[in-house]
């Protein structure tokens, strides 16, 4: 773990090709004149362990002294991650208490409308101090960027992966998650439930289009490892999403079971391929999605043994293999636990969300004493789950050493902080860098021809606003004249522009059109920039669709 991990933060395309976690093997020691090791003469100081060489095995003995001192209740309750609704912190802190959870998800409900960088370290504070068993609480977010933002403003605003895919610059997506990992740590997370490692097919991907990298599985599977190690270099354990592909499905499983027309293994040179490098690139969790499979058409991948094996052997995977949401749709809502039950029984690792983690976590100690579930197996589980936990709170122990403070990674300042530890990236600057890099021309030149002035129609309200805000911060004048532009493909103007997925601006009959995938201010600020004439948009789509042909290759 600790060389792989350190061989593909340095080295990009082994992230696909997999490396070595050998080392070389040690030199005999040198001897003074009196036979003495030449290191005793003068004392070198031990070299602090760096993020990247940090991993779940170099736990696995504390993991397991752990786990062994549980009772019966905590060792059930240790795999669960559980969820709780409203506001009142105090709710999810006697959640976890009172059922021995192995953490908790936030989520947007959990927090008040806008909120601040304050306002969500308040949330895990208060979480992270309601267990006491030497098992690490994990907080986890769902917060992949763009669409799949459930900090809104309280973290710093990141675009959708499909919008560093377009970047085509395989470092700024390492070092852009690792920031956004930075920032999640800062504000008291340990998980982040991201990345998205689907392909997608475009138009008829309603759950997860822009969410993924891309069409094409090689590219997707190049991102989503850069994606991987930048998340562990910033502090948290992501978890590569949704095993074994959703991307694919045409419909959502928060609403019903999408079925897979085709097997795992027909699957593993294509869709399997980012889950392939995520993996090789050290990341220590894979979810597994609400899929149904061609032998098992009414039963999601979550609660199919089958399923979980194939992880297991396809990817040579030994981490952690937790559930997509068990309160989604695509699971039956009526057991009573007996969903998380099943879900342990069939491979899983980490329960996430069950629709009543109290009764989930009673279930499974019940299915325990009854035999339906075996303690030692339960107990290997939880010993993954520990090692991760750990690893990650060493992890985040050493940045903030690093850093001479408990502020490393961005809390305070600005929308979702844009504070540092010393010698780390300017956060600023790098979602300044995805934001123009990625911003992609769909009609007309690479280089628009500039204009002093502009006229916003189409759209929504918000958008309109956040437009007008970057346009004049740019020296652009707002109103009803100058080139007109549009934030709808259904309202005629001479630019277009884009902020979701590309092919929504298809039908735009403008002469001009970019789209930036997201509509966070640095994204529109790039697109202000582009209509002044100060950036040449650069940025590659990463999907074909009708009508993509007519985009110029401005990378």
């Amino acid at each position: 773990m600790r060389s792989r991990l350190s061989i593909i933060a340095a080295t990009a395309v082994l992230a696909l090709t997999g490396c070595s976690g050998g080392t070389s093997d040690p030199q005999p020691e040198k001897t003074g004149e009196a036979g003495a090791p030449q290191s005793a003469q003068k004392a070198e100081p031990e070299k602090a362990a760096e993020p990247a060489d940090i991993g779940p095995a170099d736990f696995a003995d504390e993991a397991k002294e752990i786990v062994e001192s549980f009772s019966d209740d905590e060792l059930a309750g240790s795999l669960i991650i559980g969820t709780w609704s409203g506001t009142d912190t105090q709710t999810g802190v006697n959640l976890l208490k009172n059922n021995d959870l192995g953490g908790v998800i936030v989520m947007a409900d959990n927090l008040p409308e806008n909120p601040t960088p304050d306002q969500v370290k308040g949330v895990t504070e208060a979480v992270n101090a309601a267990r006491s068993k030497g098992q690490p609480v994990s907080i986890g977010v769902d917060q992949e960027g763009g669409p799949v933002s459930r900090l809104g403003t309280g973290a710093l605003p990141f675009p959708p992966l499909m919008a560093l895919s377009a970047a085509q610059d395989p470092e700024l997506t390492q070092t852009a998650t690792k920031v956004q990992g930075q920032n999640l740590t800062d504000l008291g997370f340990t998980i982040d439930f991201a990345p998205d490692a689907d392909v997608t097919t475009g138009e008829k991907d309603v759950a997860i289009n822009v969410r993924s990298a891309g069409d094409d599985h090689k590219a997707v599977a190049e991102v989503v490892a850069q994606a991987a190690t930048g998340y562990h270099l910033g502090g948290v354990a992501s978890s590569a999403k949704h095993f074994p592909g959703h991307g694919r499905l045409h419909v959502d499983s928060h609403e019903s079971l999408p079925v897979s027309k085709k097997s795992i293994k027909e699957l593993e040179d294509t869709d399997l391929l980012p889950f392939k490098s995520a993996v090789k690139a050290g990341v220590p969790m894979v979810m597994m999605g609400h899929i149904g499979l061609p032998d098992a058409k009414t039963t999601p991948a979550t609660l199919n043994e089958k399923a979980y094996k194939s992880l297991r052997d396809t990817l040579d995977f030994d981490g952690v293999i937790i559930t997509d949401a068990l309160n989604m749709k695509a699971v039956d809502q009526n057991q009573s636990g007996k969903e998380t039950v099943k879900a342990l029984s069939a491979g899983a690792d980490l329960a996430l969300m069950p629709p009543d983690s109290a009764a989930a976590q009673k279930a499974v100690a019940k299915a325990m004493e009854d035999g339906d579930l075996k303690k030692s197996d339960l107990q290997k589980k939880a010993e993954r789950v520990v090692a991760m936990q750990l690893a990650t709170a060493e992890t985040q122990k050493t940045m903030t050493d690093d850093s001479g403070g408990d502020d490393a990674g961005g809390g305070n300042s600005g929308s979702g902080g844009d504070s540092k530890p010393a010698g780390s990236e300017d956060p600023q600057k790098v979602l300044t860098d995805v934001a123009e890099k990625s911003l992609t021309v769909l009609k007309g030149e690479c280089a628009f021809e500039g204009t002093d002035s502009i006229s916003i129609v189409g759209g929504s309200e918000k958008e309109k606003t956040e437009l007008t805000k970057a346009a004049k911060d740019e020296g652009l004048a707002v109103g009803s004249g100058g080139t007109s532009v549009s934030l709808s493909p259904d309202t005629s103007a001479e630019v277009a522009v884009g902020t979701a997925a590309p092919w929504t601006m298809r039908n735009t009959a403008a002469q001009s059109a970019v789209t930036a995938y997201d509509s966070n201010p640095n994204a529109l600020k790039a697109v202000a920039k582009w209509l002044k004439g100060d950036l040449r948009a650069s940025g590659k789509l990463p999907v074909d669709y009708d009508g993509s042909d007519k985009a110029p290759d401005c990378s």
